[in-house]
């Protein structure tokens, strides 16, 4: 009873000292861990600075940037924009029109990747894609110095988005239209199919024996079984 007590006399001093304390409820300090650990994830994915006085404002990506995230998370469900794998490296390159087959080709492009990108990673960050930029516009431009050729290039990639390419169509050449013309099937492959081309299905896949009499293939078969079952027409008298 005297350990309550001074817990309770305790507990009076405090509000004494501190009079809005009873206004709120006490959290334990999991929460509060909880709360950091939320807002550190919300800093990140929204791209916010924690701490400052811009720290509820996002951050503004550059066009650069922005053509960056679209690439490096391009056929990547798991991808979170911050690093470019090679393939989409050299599709970047490809679709912006910085290989252009002269000066820049996509061996130039490999090249740099493998220059730029560190010995134990696989993947390049956005710092480093624009080392590799630079490395190839100095290529591409010869005749304009670092910066001015940078520039150039910066210019093809901003604003830039993946050229998602369309469904293949079947090219109608006259070894695919032999193929599917089912008129011209011979053998085996013919009985599985009707005049019209469409599939017999089970019954073209049995074998069925042939007890007329005619020879496969025979083209006035039947003419026989006509000229033996014609009505002969009875002479007046």
């Amino acid at each position: 009873m005297a350990d309550q007590k001074d817990n309770v006399d305790d507990f009076k001093v405090q509000t004494a000292k501190h009079p809005n304390m009873g206004s709120a409820p006490l959290r334990p300090h999991s929460e509060h861990f909880k709360d950091r650990t939320s807002k550190r994830l919300s800093t990140d994915s929204n791209g916010t600075s924690e701490g400052g006085v811009g720290s509820s404002t996002p951050v503004e990506l550059t066009a650069l940037e922005e053509s960056f995230r679209r690439f490096a998370i391009h056929g990547d469900t798991r991808a979170t924009g911050k690093e470019m794998h090679g393939k989409n490296w050299s599709k970047l390159c490809k679709d912006c029109g910085v290989i252009d087959g002269k000066n820049i080709t996509l061996t130039d492009v490999d090249i740099v990747f493998s220059k730029v990108k560190k010995k134990s990673c696989r993947n390049i960050t956005y710092d480093e894609f624009k080392v590799a930029i630079g490395e190839l516009a100095r290529k591409k431009y010869k005749d304009k110095t670092g910066e001015e050729a940078e520039a150039e290039v910066f210019k093809l990639i901003e604003g830039k988005s993946p050229i998602i390419a369309g469904v293949t169509r079947a090219v109608a050449s006259p070894t695919v239209s032999r193929l599917t013309d089912t008129t011209k099937f011979t053998g085996s492959h013919k009985e599985r199919f009707d005049p019209t081309g469409r599939g017999k299905g089970k019954a073209g896949r049995e074998d069925v024996v042939d007890t007329s009499g005619y020879v496969s293939g025979y083209k006035h078969r039947g003419t026989y079984e006509k000229k033996v079952n014609k009505p002969t027409v009875s002479k007046p008298m």
